[in-house]
């Protein structure tokens, strides 16, 4: 067998110290057993001392040696071509790593010799705006008048404060001086942390002050940032890359064009966010995005229609009048606010570009803060995307009369192109997004938790089969080998929760019942944090009391309705111990772990329904299909770090040894069902790829048919059970049948053989609520 150019599926592995690279090469037997096409890896470039996670690279120039360096690399991607399997790694093109000055190695020549620097270009900073000073938010306290800071000492040809390690330039600290008249002659200039809220001046990823952007536009940038990258296609180590957001760049079709031809029109992924309607850009150079408007997609379809207007009606009831229960009304405040709190420097240093004197206008601060907030996409790709522009004045307009002649003025010049608050522009819309969206909105917004995912519109209940086989034939005919997904490092619940959460939908009313007895039981006093606490408890449970801590206290400060990460206030610290209360409560209280297990034994079986029936649409549908490390056994992980945990690939060695001997495991709490699932899907999609060329709905006939998703993806058919609660309310499947070419055929699940064109469901799906079909004459 030869490698593929396109993956027919991927394997996600998260590569660090406690993982490294030799570790990953040591799993690739299971995963070629697994069915597996391409492994996929995590970042590997040197990061920020003690990551677990990469994305804060601090060194371009070689393989990280705590994740195996130069030779791990090498032994894994040795041992996956060995075995026909691809390699796929992701690289972080945005951003690098600055939590350790002294590691990060661009950034520390740039603090000791400021704008002389050769690596000064390489960062997106306003000097001017700084007073010719790089400005570092890291004080804990403001510096005294005379310019003395608590904690700031001279070490050798170093500035120390605390932890914290600066460089000296040469010259500028002399026998006898202390420690401020040295800072004071430096290049950069340590203030206060919340100065980064409205006075940071160089661009970070998000609002995150320890990630530096970088402008890989410049080509010697691009050059040496992606030096050790073009070493692994020229030696053949790597056969793809997923790029990490791209929409920070100031221009990323360009810096695709760049890395086509630095690997050679390589496989390449986006991480785009794409919202509603959006298309991915026809001019990129890419095969698609990483998956998330599938994700979205996938879950809406296993979410019952019928639950959208009493769970929006406990999510109205539990606001009680206390902020907006509109979505879209939702995140234009959530957005707002982020363009006024931990983005407003970002804001500020488009006003200085739009004003004539390099200061930021009032007005137009305001303006810009209302464009960001009403902006309907991650960003624009001018002079694509102009049209979202128009749209965001129009609201902007609509809801700030006031300020109607701003909003066109800076809409005129933000139209131009070339024009660097246009280009700055772009680059910021999508911090506001995603941190007004993704980090707040999402924690804030509690209809049903299955719907606040990264890629999904909450305002979009579910999706009936019909509407879902639309989107799947559209994703075949527009990118065929982009990626699909259900779990990643960045999603706030993993598909095995997101699909026990849908099952609420189904119970509304006996939800809204458990969710009242809960909030007397164990009262936390916020009750749409409250909801959302609730469903993700049960949607997770079993799970250690340490696990939920964690998952309330992130996504209470997230919301920020309640409490948040830094405003310590009397009355956010008596928020969250009762929060935590609540918590201990379902571990503690035997009326409330009561209420939990009773309504997890409700909710348990059919989200073990609604978990293989995602992961079989995922795994056999249009596109290139991830498997997340652990995956393929239920995962009933949280936000991160909570789905970074260490995966035992021994367990699921020994579970894969009796499924390829012919075990058909029940559907239980070891989920070996799952990986079964998993297993023969991935396997007949990498050996009998013919079985999977086109996407076509299977008729089905009977009373029960909205109970069925069935798709021929080209000769291997495709079927599973959706709302399975009301099915088994409804008697089962009673005579709903699916229609077939005819002939003869065998479910690689279970081996049963089928005749004819008119397949019964009752007999189809005895056995698991998901079938995948193969015509009896192959191999299979």
């Amino acid at each position: 067998m030869t490698r593929r150019d396109h993956p027919r599926s991927t394997y996600r592995l998260q590569i660090r110290e406690a993982f490294d690279l030799d570790a990953a090469a040591a799993v690739v037997p299971y995963l070629r057993d697994l069915g597996a096409d391409w492994v996929y890896l995590s970042p590997v470039l040197e990061a920020e001392p003690g990551s677990d996670h990469g994305y804060d690279v601090v060194d371009h120039s070689r393989v990280d040696p705590a994740r195996g360096g130069a030779a791990g690399l090498d032994a894994l991607s040795t041992a996956a071509h060995d075995a026909d399997l691809g390699v796929l790694v992701d690289i972080v093109p945005n951003h690098v790593g600055v939590a350790t000055p002294k590691a990060s190695v661009w950034w520390w020549d740039v603090l000791t010799h400021g704008r002389e620097s050769r690596w000064a270009e390489a960062f997106d900073v306003d000097w001017a705006a700084g007073g010719g000073k790089l400005l570092l938010p890291v004080l804990g306290e403001p510096a005294a008048a005379d310019g003395t800071i608590e904690g700031l000492e001279v070490v050798g040809d170093e500035l120390h404060y605390y932890d914290n390690v600066y460089p000296i330039a040469p010259g500028t600290a002399a026998e006898g001086d202390d420690a401020a008249a040295v800072h004071a002659r430096q290049s950069y200039e340590l203030v206060h942390w919340k100065r980064a809220d409205t006075d940071l001046n160089y661009r970070r990823f998000f609002a995150v002050n320890t990630l530096a952007g970088i402008r890989v536009e410049i080509p010697r940038v691009f050059d040496e940032s992606h030096v050790e990258i073009g070493r692994w296609f020229r030696e053949g180590l790597v056969d793809g890359l997923r790029v990490d957001h791209p929409d920070g760049l100031a221009d990323p079709g360009g810096y695709l064009d760049r890395l086509a031809e630095l690997t050679g029109g390589a496989h390449v992924l986006v991480e785009k966010i794409l919202e509603g309607d959006e298309r991915l850009a026809e001019d990129w150079a890419t095969d698609g995005t990483t998956g998330y408007d599938a994700l979205a997609d996938l879950d809406r379809v296993f979410v019952d229609p019928s639950g959208a207007e009493a769970l929006g009606a406990l999510d109205s009831r539990l606001r009680d009048g206390d902020g907006p229960d509109d979505w879209h009304e939702m995140i234009l405040g959530t957005k707002r606010g982020i363009a006024d709190g931990i983005l407003g420097s970002e804001i500020r240093r488009l006003a200085r570009l739009l004003s004539d004197d390099g200061r930021a206008d009032d007005r137009v601060v305001d303006a810009l803060a209302e464009l960001a907030a009403a902006f309907p996409v991650y960003r624009s790709y001018l002079p694509q995307g102009a049209e979202h522009l128009d749209e965001a004045a129009e609201v902007a307009t609509a809801h700030r009369p006031d300020l109607a002649a701003t909003i066109a003025e800076v809409v005129a010049v933000l139209h131009d192109a070339e024009h660097p608050a246009a280009v700055r522009f772009q680059q910021t819309s999508g911090m506001v997004m995603a941190k007004g969206v993704e980090d707040t909105a999402f924690y804030r917004y509690s209809r049903l938790a299955t719907l606040t995912e990264v890629g999904a519109d909450p305002a979009e209940f579910s999706l009936t089969p019909a509407e879902f086989h639309d989107r799947q034939q559209l994703r075949l005919a527009e990118r065929p080998f982009g990626m699909t997904t259900l779990s990643t490092h960045d999603t706030k619940r993993s598909a095995d929760v997101r699909a026990r959460v849908s099952v609420l939908a189904e119970v509304a009313e006996e939800w809204a019942a458990t969710l009242e007895r809960l909030r007397s039981l164990a009262p936390v006093g916020d009750g749409p944090f409250e909801n959302i606490l609730w469903q993700t408890v049960v949607g997770a449970w079993p799970a250690s009391r340490e696990r939920l801590h964690d998952y309330a206290e992130k996504a209470s400060r997230e919301a920020s309705s309640s409490t948040t990460w830094t405003d310590r206030t009397p009355e956010a610290e008596a928020f969250e111990e009762r929060m935590h209360a609540a918590v201990d409560a379902a571990f503690d209280d035997d009326q409330v772990r009561h209420e939990v297990e009773r309504i997890v034994d409700v909710l348990r079986p059919a989200g073990w329904s609604n978990s293989l029936g995602v992961a079989l649409l995922q795994l056999t549908g249009p596109g290139s299909p991830d498997v997340y490390q652990g995956g393929e056994l239920w995962d009933f992980s949280l936000v991160d770090p909570d789905n970074r945990r260490e995966v035992d690939f021994e367990a699921r060695r020994r579970l894969l040894a009796d499924v390829v001997a012919g075990t058909v495991p029940p559907v239980d709490e070891t989920g070996a069902a799952k990986l079964l699932v998993t297993h023969r899907a991935l396997t007949l999609r990498r050996d009998r790829p013919e079985l999977f060329t086109r996407y076509a709905p299977l008729p089905v006939l009977g009373e029960r048919r909205d109970h069925v998703v069935a798709a021929d993806r080209g000769g291997a058919l495709v079927v599973a059970t959706r709302l399975p609660v009301s099915l088994e309310q409804a008697g089962g499947w009673d005579d709903t049948v699916v229609l077939t070419r005819g002939g003869a055929w065998v479910d690689v699940l279970t081996g049963r053989r089928l005749e004819g064109g008119h397949v019964r469901l009752a007999e189809l799906l005895e056995t698991y609520p998901v079938a995948l079909l193969a015509p009896a004459d192959s191999q299979v």
